[in-house]
């Protein structure tokens, strides 16, 4: 990081660049950048969480779904095993 003399130095190479005039839009610009880079991280961010939300919940229905076809199983073969026995 730079200490308190450079941060001088570019300040003073800044100023004689741009002017004072151009300075203050100059600094608009730049926080804009920062803005519009700052949401666009917001959002890879929340479609990255969606995703996996997404891939978590399709994971936890296909666990219910065999889960479910286990038990459909198992009563399908206690009533086939209750028709077979003798009477």
């Amino acid at each position: 990081m730079p200490g308190g003399s450079e941060w001088i130095l570019i300040l003073l190479v800044v100023l004689l660049f741009f002017g004072g005039r151009k300075i203050p839009d100059l600094m608009r610009g730049i926080g804009r950048g920062v803005r519009e880079f700052n949401d666009a991280k917001t959002n890879v961010k929340n479609e990255i969480e969606a995703g996996m939300s997404d891939k978590d919940k399709k994971e936890q229905e296909l666990k219910v779904q065999q889960a479910q076809a286990s038990q459909m199983q198992q009563a399908q073969a206690a009533t086939h095993l209750q028709t077979e026995l003798p009477k």
